[in-house]
């Protein structure tokens, strides 16, 4: 089998997920570990935190690769984030003999508990369901962005937890792996509508729901052309973004309506609240796990 290629990060943790996205879209990338940790004796005695691995299939060479993260690094400082935000990306590149690579990654990842009702398993791992109102969904972590481990994503599933009801209609805006819609169906939603504006993510997160037993709909598009009205909308994106695109979201909420904005690091979310005040959208709650924030807003 043919070697492949291991590009290591050097990343602010608290921005792995967009890291991560950087590097599907870019490269010919086929998975990535966040972080190894060490344990000896119940003890961590050493960590990777604060590098991301991500193991590619075809070597673009390093003058392509520092031209993508510095273009993609110089536009997340364009939107507000800060150098010590995103931590240095200095980054290595190193051939590695294929020992099954593709199975080496994978021991990385496990079963990810979001609340007491909600249980991410990846897809090569047995699980059994430990109470009857447990909601299992079944992934491949690395496939496409959303995996259900970072704080924001689970933010957004347990506001689904708290406030999708059965038969809500539900929009997932900018949906990855298609985490956050299939979470609501299996909460019971009606109609569920995905769309993301990266084309390679359509087909995994039609795969995922799949996996799951699950009927939704997921298309390439954006917000400004979705021409429903739903229920329930989840927006896992960039602070800045957000704030761009609020009142387009704002046309996909239904009076009465709530949406669940994520993507958020703590230090920003004025920026948000801002938006949301111009848009006239009520809050209803905001949460918070490590550095980041979740803000429910309801369209009156």
């Amino acid at each position: 089998m043919n070697n492949y290629f291991e590009l290591v990060i050097d990343i602010n943790p608290s921005i792995s997920d967009i890291v991560s996205d950087i590097c599907f879209s870019n490269f010919d990338c086929e998975g990535v570990i966040l972080a190894e940790e060490t344990y000896k004796d119940l003890e961590m005695v050493s960590t990777t935190e604060g590098e991301l691995k991500a193991f590619l299939t075809i070597n673009p060479g390093k003058p392509a690769i520092a031209r993508i993260l510095t273009e993609n690094r110089n536009l997340l400082i364009e939107r507000g984030f800060r150098e010590e935000e995103l931590g240095s990306w200095v980054f290595t590149i190193t051939e590695k003999e294929n020992q099954d690579w593709s199975k080496k990654w994978k021991e990385k990842w496990d079963v990810t508990h979001v609340s007491d009702r909600i249980t991410i398993v990846p897809s090569w791992i047995e699980y059994k369901q430990k109470h009857s109102d447990e909601i299992i969904i079944t992934l491949d972590p690395g496939c496409a962005f959303g995996t259900g481990t970072h704080s924001t994503t689970q933010l957004c599933m347990r506001a689904i937890e708290k406030y999708v009801k059965a038969g809500d209609s539900v929009a997932d805006i900018g949906m990855g792996s298609g985490i956050l819609a299939i979470c609501a169906k299996k909460f019971g939603a009606g109609y569920v509508y995905g769309c993301d504006n990266d084309e390679m993510v359509i087909d995994v997160a039609k795969e995922n729901a799949a996996k799951n037993n699950v009927e939704t709909v997921f298309e390439l598009n954006t917000a400004d052309k979705v021409k429903q009205e739903f229920d329930f909308v989840c927006a896992n994106i960039l602070h800045n973004v957000l704030a761009e695109i609020m009142g387009d979201l704002k046309a996909l909420i239904k009076n009465g309506g709530l949406i669940v904005l994520s993507g958020i690091l703590d230090d920003k979310k004025e920026i948000v609240l801002n938006a949301v005040k111009a848009h006239s959208l009520k809050v209803v709650e905001e949460t918070h796990l490590n550095q980041w924030t979740a803000i429910i807003a309801e369209r009156t």
